[in-house]
């Protein structure tokens, strides 16, 4: 397994005023995801001119995590569950949702910080 990308990820409210503070911080609007599961999300992902990145999604709820993008799917849940991970207990957070582009599924570690876990889909074409 191999990482490919590391940032954080935060899940708000109020996703828009968590954009603006980091475009006031230099950041700018990467990429957008829509239509994330069922409930219909948006996530955007922002970068800095360092290179740095974070997420904001909108959601049910205020959290922030660790995002992890690896090239093996299997095989990193595999690795983490190895080592006491597990899925939230919540029942929507606790599914590995798929979409066009990439997979994704949240753990928690034992001492209870959470990752996002995803692997990106790239086209065979």
């Amino acid at each position: 397994m191999k990482i490919t990308t590391f940032n954080p990820l935060i899940i708000t409210r109020d996703p828009d005023a968590t954009i603006e503070l980091f475009e006031q911080l230099g950041f700018e609007q990467h990429h957008v995801k829509d239509n994330i599961s069922e409930i219909k999300t948006t996530d955007v992902r922002l970068k800095n001119e360092n290179g740095f990145y974070v997420d904001v999604a909108q959601g049910d709820g205020e959290y922030t995590m660790i995002r992890v993008n690896v090239d093996n799917f299997d095989e990193a849940i595999a690795f983490f569950m190895d080592h006491g991970f597990r899925k939230p207990n919540h029942k929507r957070a606790s599914k590995t949702v798929r979409t066009r582009s990439s997979q994704y599924t949240m753990l928690v570690s034992p001492s209870g910080y959470i990752l996002a876990v995803s692997q990106h889909i790239k086209d065979k074409d």
